[in-house]
């Protein structure tokens, strides 16, 4: 329970993050991207001060142990591979387009708009079609074995 109530308060927390600094209109993005035009600097601002806070906090965090576990769990790989790269690059290409990134867009939601209901939704059928792709070449290997 207390993992859920955690997981709760650090997502209320981003999302208000994200409402102050105005991560959830998606012109502030398209202006950081727009350096030929009315370039928007707040973007940058923010991920300075995303950088400065992760980077301090995961050096307090790390000189302990995890509060609900009995280790804290780092991915094991470091490999840059072709879904890894692909990925960033539709992320990347998609956050340009559209003005979001996956959690403004959810914190977006509540406005109603169309657009933000339209970006969710291809986020989310992404991602099922994703899983149900790597799940289907996942069998494919394993029959042929």
């Amino acid at each position: 329970m207390r993992e859920i109530v955690a997981g709760f308060a650090i997502g209320l927390i981003f999302g208000l993050g994200l409402c102050l600094s105005q991560m959830t209109d998606p012109a502030v993005v398209q202006g950081f991207l727009d350096i030929a035009g009315a370039w928007d600097p707040t973007l940058a601002f923010v991920m300075a001060g995303g950088l400065a806070v992760t980077f301090l906090g995961y050096r307090i965090v790390f000189r302990g142990n995890p509060l609900w576990a009995s280790r804290f769990q780092l991915p094991a790989t470091t490999e840059l591979d072709r879904p890894l790269i692909l990925g960033a690059a539709l992320f990347g290409v998609g956050w340009g387009l559209a003005g979001y990134c996956p959690g403004p867009a959810i914190v977006s939601l509540e406005s109603g708009r169309l657009p933000v209901l339209v970006f969710v939704t291809a986020m989310l059928a992404g991602i099922v079609l994703v899983r149900w792709l790597r799940g289907r070449a996942s069998s494919t290997i394993h029959a042929t074995l």
